[in-house]
């Protein structure tokens, strides 16, 4: 395995690679995660970000953590613009970390749902434009309302308390045709970031007829990660959505 961290527009991007082997196939090359923590804005949390990666990592996938910039020392578009110069790096240099660039994804948890969120469907007004784009994005109880459910510290710490761009922001109203594919979880009472969050943007991906998976697990805390004891959060229901993932991934 190749393990390598680079600065990447003002963010830190650390990628897992499997290394290909003459016995094997020197010219594999693998699905591609790009993991965003959550942490409202605030922080990255270190359990939505290795321990994630590596699990992608032993299913066959080349992964990278995205350690973005937060607030204050950065607001919108700062996180979009990382997130995107990711994306593009990962495909640019496929190459070298065997990637497939028709298959590389954006998983993200919480807030980082957001901004995974917004790499679903505000590709468009970055620089990197298509090379931005995810094949589909995995939203793992995401942020997505700027609206009366909105989990108001992410928003704030995004937009510095402008609430015009927190209702741009707001993902369920910029879904459009070109945005991309979405495996949806959480669950049903989260208290931090309510699931009608992930519902509305299943909705708005139903209006458009882009793809997308929906699984609201009964019960569980925010912040599950993979809801295991690696990351200390064991909950085996909500535990699933690391395999149905996975599914959602060999989809494409």
């Amino acid at each position: 395995m190749t393990c390598k961290t680079i600065e990447l527009a003002g963010a830190e991007l650390t990628i897992y690679a499997r290394d290909n082997t003459p016995e094997i196939d020197l010219e594999r090359t693998y699905p591609t995660v790009l993991v965003i923590p959550g942490g409202g804005y605030g922080f990255c949390s270190a359990r939505e970000g290795e321990p994630v990666a590596l699990a992608f990592l032993a299913q066959g996938c080349t992964a990278a953590v995205l350690r973005y910039t937060v607030a204050p020392q950065g607001r919108h578009p700062t996180q979009l613009n990382q997130a995107a110069a990711a994306m593009a790096y990962l495909r640019t240099n496929a190459a070298v970390y065997h990637v497939d660039p028709a298959r590389v994804f954006a998983c993200g948890f919480s807030a980082g749902g957001h901004l995974a969120g917004m790499l679903g469907t505000l590709w468009k007004e970055t620089q990197e434009g298509e090379q931005a784009k995810p094949t589909a994005t995995i939203l793992c109880y995401p942020v997505i309302s700027g609206g009366a459910c909105t989990h108001a510290s992410s928003f704030r710490n995004l937009t510095d308390n402008d609430e015009a761009l927190t209702q741009a922001l707001s993902l369920e109203q910029r879904v459009d045709s070109d945005a991309a594919p979405a495996f949806i979880w959480a669950t049903a009472d989260d208290g931090t970031v309510p699931a009608i969050n992930s519902i509305l943007y299943a909705q708005a991906l139903a209006r458009q007829g882009i793809p997308y998976a929906l699984h609201i697990f009964p019960s569980g805390r925010h912040g599950l990660s993979m809801a295991s004891e690696l990351t200390n959060s064991p909950n085996p229901e909500a535990a699933q959505w690391f395999d149905l993932a996975m599914q959602w991934i060999r989809r494409f």
